[in-house]
């Protein structure tokens, strides 16, 4: 179905969020454009999963399209009515950024979920944006490549929400964030128009690479229907370890030597602190591998092709860390059960989050070499107001990127919890998101990590593919919002 010319209802004419409903002849024409199981309404919608840190779907409506030509057509017609829509995906975030209200129609791609094709020459694969991470994962096998995200939240994240997201996870010190794996996009604007880029080529210098607009930009400046993944070859040697150290200047040094050291093969570098270790390995918990009395703790991954060579690599590599005194002591993986082992203890949050109320978590990233120095004016400022307050460290050190638990005051306390965490960050040019985005969650820190002239331009972008304001709106930034000496 071709999109419909916009008949733009001016701002004034809308209804007040709180009193807003979706206009019974909207609900009917959307009726039409989707199948049967296409339109839930009420009920149907408020049971479903709401996402992380969310209590319940607030849509009135969620509409389940099936191809691009129907995202087209439902787009269309909400931009002519100034209908407001949220995109949504596995529901895995952690800003809510799929958050909803009372009269949003809810745009789920969870029937878009065909992985359309796989060339194995090229190494590329198009698929749908609702394909499970995981789901895309398993299929690869068959074919000997893998699509090299990977996260916590695999089994149930969705490709196009990781390209929306930019999702980073462990591997990006090897492949990169989302935004490397992403060859092409299809995306539909808030008018209904569609962008082909389905680009299959790793190099293609013609004009503006427009997909990278859209990655990364939740859903506010379109709507991502169909990707060209990047796949890489399926790695046929894998060595794990985990490792202790006493200081954070020995786990950074750490990182240079094993990076060098394994020639590459360096997939992942995780950071725990010691908190964090003791928490997942308290009795009745994780085994713990290593002692808990150490301050910090690294869980290290090579992927390689030949597991005999790479192993041996692996372990002269550890040897000379402890030998140039890197390292305290370091424990390697001797099966698959030891590596799950190592790999529970970083990704299990549940003990976590029973023990840290009431639970805060933050996602931010910063030059290794500042990192020290951040997690103890973090931990300062803290426990200056809450004095004892918990908090933990753990995330992907190799690239920048923490992850911070925290348990302190109450809900009530939440603005003056994240002033702790991210106002430092400025002093060290460091960002408030890493790989979770901004949502609603972090808009009010934003100007931390972006400057005047930044979010001006974003303003402009957002202004001029959805002019309407109907995407995500209120995520990210707000149209029109004063971002200060912008000129």
């Amino acid at each position: 179905m071709k999109a419909q010319e916009a008949t733009i209802i001016e701002p004034s004419q809308a209804q007040p969020a709180g009193e807003r409903q979706i206009d019974p002849q909207l609900l009917s024409q959307l009726r039409s454009i989707v199948d049967e199981a296409g339109l839930l309404l009420g009920a149907d919608v408020q049971s479903r999963h709401p996402g992380v840190f969310m209590s319940r779907i607030e849509a009135q409506a969620l509409i389940r399209p099936t191809t691009t030509e129907q995202v087209s057509a439902i787009l269309a017609l909400c931009n002519d009515y100034g209908q407001p829509v949220v995109v949504q995906g596995g529901m895995s975030g952690w800003v809510r950024a799929t958050q909803t209200q009372p009269g949003d129609l809810a745009l789920s791609l969870e029937r878009m979920n065909r992985i359309e094709s796989v060339d194995t020459a090229n190494r590329t694969a198009v698929v749908q944006a609702g394909v499970v991470l995981e789901t895309l994962q398993d299929h690869l096998e068959q074919h000997r490549l893998i699509f090299p995200l990977d996260l916590g939240g695999r089994g149930s994240c969705q490709v196009g929400g990781n390209a929306a997201t930019n999702a980073g996870g462990v591997r990006v010190i090897r492949y990169g964030m989302m935004r490397e794996q992403v060859l092409g996009l299809e995306v539909v604007l808030a008018d209904g128009r569609v962008v082909s880029s389905l680009n299959q080529m790793i190099k293609n210098n013609t004009g503006y690479d427009l997909k990278q607009l859209f990655i990364g930009s939740e859903g506010t400046l379109g709507v991502i229907t169909r990707l060209v993944l990047r796949l890489r070859e399926q790695p046929t040697s894998s060595n794990t370890a985990l490792v202790c150290a006493s200081s954070f200047d020995q786990i950074a040094r750490l990182l240079r030597h094993m990076d060098s050291a394994l020639g590459g093969q360096l997939s992942a570098f995780e950071l725990l602190d010691n908190n964090f270790y003791r928490v997942n390995t308290a009795p009745g918990r994780h085994a713990p591998p290593l002692p808990t009395d150490k301050p910090y703790y690294a869980i290290i991954e090579s992927l390689g092709s030949d597991q005999q060579h790479d192993a041996e690599m692996f372990a002269r590599a550890l040897e000379q860390g402890i030998e140039l005194g890197m390292i305290e002591d370091a424990v390697i993986a001797q099966s698959e059960r030891d590596k799950q082992g190592i790999w529970n203890i970083r990704e299990d949050l549940e003990h976590i989050v029973r023990d840290f109320q009431p639970f805060y978590a933050f996602d931010i990233s910063l030059p290794v070499g500042d990192m020290e120095q951040y997690m103890g004016l973090a931990t300062e400022r803290l426990h200056q107001r809450w004095p004892q307050g918990a908090i933990a460290f753990l995330g992907h050190v190799g690239d920048g990127n923490l992850h911070i638990a925290i348990g302190a005051g109450t809900a009530e306390d939440r603005e003056q919890v994240e002033a702790c965490v991210y106002e430092p960050l400025a002093q060290f040019g460091g960002s408030v998101s890493a790989e979770h985005g901004i949502g609603l969650e972090k808009k009010r820190w934003f100007p931390i990590s972006r400057n005047p002239v930044e979010r001006l331009i974003m303003q402009q972008f957002k202004t001029l593919l959805d002019p309407n304001g109907i995407l995500n709106p209120g995520k990210v930034l707000d149209l029109g919002a004063d971002v200060g000496a912008a000129r």
